[in-house]
């Protein structure tokens, strides 16, 4: 119960008066002591008007985006309104080099009536492939999976597979799933294939989901310089990445059973990464 600050002041001098003991008086108003001390503190500090109610919200917001900031969100927005807010704050982080999340940009253009709810546009996958791959290196799938790593922790793994063969060009174990790993595994997996050394007419494109590390302004920047071309599957669609998907799944159950990884292509649980 909230008590306004003449209550406080007569109860206060209630008890200043009164021939009991503080505690027995107190108990008999229903108050308990470390609320009246408190009160009894402020009156002391700051007289009666220290016993007003003070605004539970604080002056000022310590992680707000600054005014600038929030302008420069709004203007990049507007210059590309096809990026989605999860888009448009990698693209900020990267470019302005600081750090904002899709949940703020999504309430910044919402709270300007730039954005529709949902924060997504809901795309129909397809079932399959329109055109499917013919060839090896014509299509390289792409992501993490977690693993827990006995006395290291938590790891990631990120893994480049091979859309025609289904077999696994590289992988990576990180310590972080950021745009610099993406392009570590996509260096190994251009060296094991030799796409860096021969001559190619079309490098592989690549294909990924919609996390931040795919995403990134530095990933297209880095497979433009590599003439790589990008593909992302459709949001809330895994099955586009389903190969990649289903060999994390099958190295992952031969991990929990213990069986050897051998090199070779995930078709069972006796075969593993390269």
């Amino acid at each position: 119960m909230r008590y306004p600050a003449s209550e406080k002041l007569e109860i206060i001098r209630l008890v200043e008066r009164s021939h009991l003991p503080v505690k027995r008086t107190l108990d008999k108003l229903g108050i308990p002591r470390t609320t009246f001390y408190r009160w009894y503190d402020l009156y002391q500090r700051g007289g009666p008007e220290a016993l007003e109610d003070q605004s539970p919200r604080p002056s000022r917001v310590w992680n707000r985006i600054p005014d600038d900031m929030r302008q420069r969100i709004v203007d990049l927005a507007l210059d590309v309104p096809e990026l989605s807010p999860r888009e448009l704050a990698v693209r900020f982080t990267d470019t302005e080099k600081y750090f904002v999340s899709e949940a703020s940009v999504y309430r910044l253009l919402k709270s300007l009536d730039l954005i529709t709810s949902p924060a997504f546009i809901v795309i129909k996958a397809a079932d399959e492939f329109k055109d499917k791959t013919t060839a090896i290196n014509q299509l390289w799938q792409t992501d993490f999976t977690y693993l827990k790593v006995i006395g290291w922790g938590w790891m990631y793994l990120s893994t480049i597979l091979d859309d025609y063969s289904r077999y696994i060009i590289a992988a990576k174990l990180c310590a972080t799933m950021k745009t610099s790993d993406v392009t570590d595994t996509l260096d190994l997996a251009l060296q094991a294939s030799g796409c860096d050394q021969a001559h190619v007419v079309h490098k592989p494109r690549l294909l990924s989901d919609n996390g931040s590390s795919y995403v990134s302004g530095e990933l297209a920047e880095w497979l433009g310089t590599k003439k790589m071309g990008h593909v992302r599957g459709a949001p809330y669609h895994p099955q586009t990445q389903g190969k990649i998907e289903r060999w994390h799944q099958t190295l992952k159950n031969a991990h929990l059973a213990g069986k050897l990884l051998l090199p070779g292509r995930p078709g069972s649980a006796d075969r593993g990464i390269r």
